[in-house]
C-alpha cells in the first residue's frame, strides 16, 4: 500500500480576472519530503503556495493534504462528481493544520517573541498561557532565539523576526510548512540563519514546500526540484538533476542566469 502524498496537486488552474496564472498543475509532494520550486518572477510559484494554503480559491482542479481535500467537499449526484465549496470556518479548520512563512514576517508589532508565537495556539486551539509559553520558549530556543523572549519585533533583525515567524508557524503544529521566499527580505548576510532553521527542520522529517531564489538551500536540502515558468511546471525532478542538467531550453536559460 502506497503511503498518502501530505500534497496532491491535480488540473489546478488560478485566474485572477483575465490573467491565467496557474494553467493545469499537476505535483505529488510525499510525507516527510522538501520540495523547492524556482522560477521567474510572476510565474506562478507564490500563488500555487497561496493555493495549497486556501489562502487563494483555485478555478479548476484539486488540492488535497494528507488526502483531504482541500477547500471543497466533493458529492456525486446522478453519477457525476461535482464539488462544493466548503463554509469559511471549515477552511480555516483547514488552514490550521498547515503552517506558512511569508517574504515579509507579518509579526504583531506590539508583542514580544515570546508572544507573538503564543497567540495562535490561545486564540485559535485553546491552549492554556502555561502550556503555550512553555511551548513559545521551547520552539524559541529551537530556532536559536532563547535570549530573545522579551524584544519587540523593532528590537530585532530582518533574520531574527524571521526566525520568530518560523517559530509562529510551528507552534501550531502543523503538518506541513510552506514557505514564500522566506529570506528575499533580509540582508545577505542574515539569509544563512534562516536557512540554518529551515534545514534544520527538513532534517527533522517536516514536508516543507519551499519558493525561493536560494538555489544552493534547493540542491542541498530539497529532495525534489520545480521550475515554473508562465503558470506552468516545465522541468522537475532531483535537485541535482534539474540544476547541472537541465533538459528544457527555458530551464537551461533560466538557470544560466542565477547560477
Amino acid at each position: 500500500m502506497t503511503e498518502t502524498p501530505t500534497i496532491q496537486i491535480d488540473g489546478v488552474h488560478k485566474f485572477f480576472g483575465e490573467l491565467h496564472v496557474l494553467r493545469g498543475v499537476d505535483l505529488t509532494v510525499p510525507a516527510g519530503s522538501v520540495c523547492v520550486v524556482v522560477g521567474p518572477s510572476g510565474s506562478g510559484k507564490s500563488t500555487l503556495l497561496r493555493c495549497v494554503n486556501q489562502l487563494e480559491e483555485i478555478d479548476a482542479g484539486r488540492i488535497a493534504v494528507d488526502g483531504e481535500l482541500m477547500g471543497y467537499r466533493e458529492e456525486v449526484r446522478g453519477g457525476r462528481s461535482e464539488l462544493y465549496r466548503l463554509h469559511p470556518k471549515r477552511v480555516a479548520q483547514q488552514r490550521a493544520r498547515i503552517g506558512m512563512v511569508f517574504q515579509r514576517f507579518n509579526l504583531f508589532p506590539h508583542m514580544t517573541a515570546l508572544q507573538n508565537v503564543m497567540e495562535a495556539p490561545v486564540q485559535v486551539k485553546g491552549v492554556g498561557k502555561a502550556a503555550a509559553r512553555a511551548k513559545a520558549t521551547e520552539l524559541l530556543g529551537r530556532v536559536g532565539l532563547a535570549d530573545r523572549l522579551d524584544h519587540y519585533p523593532s528590537q530585532l533583525s530582518g533574520g531574527q523576526q524571521q526566525r520568530v515567524a518560523i517559530a509562529r508557524a510551528l507552534a501550531m503544529e502543523p503538518e506541513l510548512m510552506l514557505f514564500d521566499e522566506p529570506t528575499s527580505a533580509l540582508d545577505p548576510e542574515l539569509v544563512g540563519e534562516v536557512l540554518a532553521v529551515m534545514q534544520d527542520l527538513a532534517a527533522s522529517g517536516m514536508t516543507m514546500m519551499v519558493v525561493t531564489h536560494e538555489i544552493g538551500f534547493a540542491r542541498e536540502v530539497g529532495d525534489h526540484l520545480v521550475f515554473m515558468d508562465g503558470g506552468v511546471i516545465v522541468e522537475q525532478g532531483p535537485p541535482a538533476q534539474v540544476l547541472d542538467d537541465p533538459r528544457h531550453e527555458r530551464t537551461q536559460a533560466f538557470l544560466s542566469k542565477v547560477l
